[in-house]
């Protein structure tokens, strides 16, 4: 069963919502979920946020649900028996963070400088809240942190919009990123859930930013994809590149020397982040072909669709 923390990591974007009223609980969660987003830290900033965690506990158990500005061991116990997952606190405190490590709930307590963030790796705590983000010197000072202490990840809040997430998700330190701009109080309280729908979807597209790569095509054998790739660089005046299984033509197309997958061909789309494309696609009903998967490590590097569009393979590949 994946960690919390691998959870997090590839869903990317954590909401950091503030509920006035719990009965807005459940439509908030389910704009989210349509939007492509299914985590969710509800802060204890207000009297509703545990019966609203209670309720998506029970009625979207699909969702990560955790509790944020968790500053006591007595609101990590009602969070806790609420049915939240993990714990987010704007800074570190000693006592709530050993506790919430005692009841084993994940806690991500907030270290913005070094005496902060000795005292979170003295409990064995290395995945960490980065806030205020922007405030405390941005994605240069979560670099400059990195560098002694290279055994952390952060999790930075605080100033996070859909016009930054990318560059602070380009880190590879960078475990998500917490941000309310797709759920903002006005928004909850007008009940725009609609609108909720539609930022969560904007910035589930901006954090994953699918690009067009090149589109393959399927010939029966070598003469076949010699006589399209010339034509090809005829039309559009782009250099031939052959190679063992297929000639390029340019970086557009990519003209395969006999059948590949796809009963016409393949269409390639590179993304910011493979793990985080899967889990976002898988998560909407998407399958993948497990037989084409290359890895960078741990990391997924390529990916195929299982279903064709058009008599088309999707393939995926990092950026």
């Amino acid at each position: 069963m994946k960690s919390i923390s691998q959870q997090i990591y590839e869903y990317g974007i954590v909401p950091v919502v503030k509920l006035d009223d719990a009965k807005h609980a459940l439509p908030l969660a389910k704009a989210l979920y349509a939007g492509g987003l299914r985590c969710i830290e509800i802060t204890f900033r207000t009297d509703a946020a545990e019966e609203a965690i209670t309720i998506l506990s029970k009625e979207f158990p699909d969702m990560l649900v955790g509790a944020g500005t968790v500053l006591t061991c007595e609101q990590a116990d009602r969070a806790i028996k609420a049915g939240a997952k993990f714990m987010v606190s704007p800074g570190f405190n000693a006592n709530t963070a050993k506790h919430c490590i005692e009841n084993n709930v994940p806690i991500y307590p907030g270290c913005n400088n070094p005496s902060a963030i000795e005292a979170a790796l003295e409990l064995g705590i290395t995945d960490l809240k980065f806030f205020p983000a922007e405030q405390s010197g941005g994605l240069d000072m979560i670099k400059a942190l990195c560098a002694p202490y290279t055994a952390i990840r952060f999790i930075p809040t605080g100033g996070i919009n859909e016009n930054n997430l990318n560059q602070y998700l380009s880190f590879g330190k960078i475990l998500a990123c917490g941000g309310s701009w797709m759920v903002k109080s006005d928004l909850i309280n007008a009940e725009r859930f609609d609108e909720i729908e539609r930022l969560a979807k904007q910035a589930v597209n901006k954090m994953l930013g699918f690009e067009l790569r090149h589109i393959g095509i399927n010939c029966d054998n070598e003469a076949q994809a010699t006589a399209a790739a010339n034509m090809l660089c005829d039309l559009f005046g782009t250099a031939v590149k052959p190679g063992n299984s297929s000639i390029f033509v340019g970086t557009e197309f990519e003209v395969m020397k006999q059948p590949f997958l796809g009963k016409n061909g393949h269409i390639c789309m590179a993304v910011n982040n493979l793990d985080r494309a899967y889990a976002n696609l898988t998560g909407r009903g998407y399958k993948f072909n497990e037989s084409t998967f290359k890895y960078d490590g741990n990391k997924l590097k390529v990916a195929y669709l299982q279903d064709e569009i058009a008599g088309f393979a999707i393939h995926f590949i990092n950026k």
